[in-house]
């Protein structure tokens, strides 16, 4: 229904909820819930994992979950349509989705209809403002139910909503949005290049380093020559194509003979049937470990256990690619040393030398070098990790971010505080 003339409450929009792979999300929404910030969210499909962050489960906020697919729930979806057709913004949204529909003739483009017209009728009257993960099927949807009940509405673009959105679908959205914010510079340039500059403004999410322990004071000085206490590499990261895994099992497998080392990786994903068959075939599945998708707790255990973080993250056949993956930074909140490519989001973090070791992307040679290279001088690793840590803590602070969208989002809702600081 339409917002009432003193909505202060504001609608986070995802595209699922709740999402082990998504804590920059849930780090967000409790931060801004403990600023003051009046929150409920809405989620366009309902959580498949079995396993809950922590941090989710001290989100206050109502959810919401919109019909996944509409033949699911077809009287919620008939109701939601009914009640459309009589508002004032049925016109622009159909000449919206008219429009939208002749470029993209798709299933999905109707489902998300389906889905904004549930979520414009069942909105209460207190949500004055909406602001949406992702700029691709999630804004669609709040595009939508903003054109119906005319609500202003913002967005948080990531990664695969940027590179995998056509580009006229992209400059429309930013035309209609408020504002908008992202998370890497090289995702800002893209959308910069869209639209006017002054719509898209860069804000890291950064690392809330409340949430994390204080990093080990040290960690042993393993060099890989002993057999019964060998390196322990680890990484954490979907088993999908952008995050490179197929080049760090053939990297892995190059690594010099006298060399001993573990590697562990944690993550569900498409991909980790083939990825385990490829190491069988490479002949290092005994080294390797796939642990599968694992809580926050299990998985900062294993970056503090291990020596070695690593993520070879690449460009995707489909086009999508990583922004400034969160995990990085939690590995840097360890002290652990760090090796991935130097490729999206990721050199805007970590630079070459100084708190990593980067390579090109899909180089699994270089990659195995530097991996074979670390392995083998505890020393490094230790400058490499002190120097993540402190770049974290001095650049990359969740702080700084939240300021930001509080100030703007306060402003939308009509409780103006401090005006955020120009990024």
């Amino acid at each position: 229904m339409p917002p009432s003339p003193e909505s202060r409450r504001i609608a986070i929009v995802v595209k699922g909820y709740p999402r082990l792979s998504e804590t920059f999300i849930a780090q967000e929404i409790l931060a801004l819930e403990n600023r003051g910030l009046d929150l409920e969210i809405w989620s366009l499909r309902h959580p498949t994992e079995r396993a809950v962050h922590p941090m989710n489960k001290k989100i206050r906020a109502r959810v919401t979950y919109l019909p996944e697919y509409l033949y699911e729930e077809p009287l919620r979806v008939l109701k939601g349509a009914f009640w459309s057709i009589g508002q004032r913004g049925f016109g622009p949204l159909l000449k919206a989705f008219r429009r939208d529909l002749k470029r993209d003739f798709t299933m999905n483009r109707v489902r998300r209809l389906g889905q904004a017209f549930v979520m414009a009728r069942e909105l209460p009257a207190e949500v004055g403002h909406l602001h949406v993960h992702y700029l691709h099927t999630p804004a669609s949807v709040v595009r939508y139910a903003a054109l119906l009940t005319g609500r202003t509405w913002t967005f948080s673009a990531h990664a695969k909503d940027i590179w995998t959105t056509p580009d006229w679908e992209k400059r429309e959205k930013m035309q209609e949005a408020v504002w908008g914010v992202t998370c890497t510079a090289h995702g800002a340039g893209n959308l910069q290049a869209l639209s006017a500059p002054s719509r898209v403004s860069l804000v890291y999410h950064g690392l809330d380093l409340s949430r994390f322990p204080a990093p080990p004071e040290s960690r042993p000085a393993r060099d890989g020559s002993d057999p019964q206490d060998p390196v322990r590499i680890v990484s954490v990261g979907r088993a999908v194509a952008k995050k490179g895994y197929g080049d760090l099992i053939q990297a892995l497998a190059a690594l010099p003979g006298d060399l001993h080392w573990r590697f562990a990786h944690v993550g569900g994903g498409d991909l980790l049937n083939s990825l385990k068959a490829q190491a069988q075939q490479a002949g290092i599945a005994d080294k390797v470990a796939f642990l599968g998708a694992k809580a926050q707790p299990d998985i900062i255990a294993l970056l503090r256990e291990a020596d070695l973080f690593v993520l070879p993250s690449k460009k995707a056949a489909s086009g999508d690619r990583d922004g400034l993956p969160n995990v990085i930074m939690e590995a840097a909140s360890q002290k652990l040393a760090i090796a991935a490519t130097d490729f999206a989001g990721i050199p805007e973090f970590i630079r070459d030398g100084a708190e990593g070791a980067l390579v090109a992307p899909g180089d699994w040679e270089a990659l195995s070098n530097a991996l074979n290279l670390l392995a083998r001088e505890p020393a490094k690793r230790a400058m490499l990790g002190e120097a993540a840590y402190q770049r974290l803590r001095r650049d990359f602070s969740m702080d700084g971010g939240i300021d930001v969208l509080e100030a703007r989002l306060r402003t939308l809702v009509g409780n103006p505080s401090k005006q955020p600081e120009p990024v």
